[in-house]
């Protein structure tokens, strides 16, 4: 039944999340011990707030739509995507270019890892600068599991 209502369902957060100023990044449900969780990660130029989230929180809980689209007793949980997101969908890789990321993939049967600058993003891959100024370029295909990363620049004093 929540299969085919998750279009509806994000299309109902996007709009939720553009009253407010801020984009959906992603949407996960989860069962936990204490039932369906819907999980909601938002994103925003600048970072995301604790006030952003409690907006769209009120925001989903006061809609009805939403009671409509999720069967049963659910609880929500409205996060920001956070400086190191997931990066599942193509609009996340785009959403990074220039971000430093962490790839994991296969080639071949032989497991893989590339870490560096996210600096294009093709129809069919993409291409890290490594710290060696190497460029790698990795199949969406072949990608088992992908982040950003953060790093702390040392100031010199």
């Amino acid at each position: 039944m929540l299969d085919k209502n998750i279009k509806k369902i994000e299309e109902t957060v996007t709009d939720a999340c553009k009253t407010t100023g801020v984009a959906l990044y992603d949407i996960e449900f989860k069962t936990a011990q204490k039932g369906k969780v819907l999980i909601i990660y938002l994103t925003k130029t600048g970072g995301v707030t604790i006030e952003d989230c409690a907006k769209v929180s009120r925001l989903l809980n006061d809609m009805p739509e939403m009671e409509d689209l999720i069967p049963g007793k659910y609880f929500l949980e409205v996060s920001s995507a956070g400086l190191e997101r997931q990066l599942k969908l193509k609009k996340h890789y785009t959403s990074a270019i220039n971000e430093n990321v962490k790839i994991n993939y296969r080639e071949n049967e032989d497991k893989k890892s590339v870490t560096g600058k996210l600096i294009e993003v093709l129809p069919d891959k993409v291409i890290i600068e490594t710290d060696n100024k190497e460029n790698i370029s990795v199949l969406f295909t072949s990608i088992k599991k992908a982040k950003t990363y953060f790093t702390m620049k040392k100031e010199k004093i």
